[in-house]
């Protein structure tokens, strides 16, 4: 079981490095700046593969995060 749960927790950990890696980038230098500032002012909100990919990120994070603590408690 522990073995199992130990690759479990490895798959998960590479395909949280991949939705992170995956994301776009906040701000492209001043100009990415601006323009983010004035969307969010304006109600621009995320879309497409962009916000998946949020969701995504949040989702492995706490199965991994869930994961991880089930094998501190199990090889203690």
């Amino acid at each position: 079981m522990i073995t199992g749960l130990m690759i479990f927790d490895a798959i998960l950990s590479v395909l949280l490095i991949a939705a992170v890696v995956l994301q776009s980038g906040k701000s492209a230098g001043m100009s990415g700046s601006i323009a983010g500032g004035a969307e969010t002012i304006f109600g621009g909100k995320k879309k497409g593969i962009d916000e998946l990919l949020a969701k995504a990120t949040m989702s492995l994070g706490i199965v991994f995060a869930i994961v991880t603590l089930v094998l501190v408690k199990l090889t203690q």
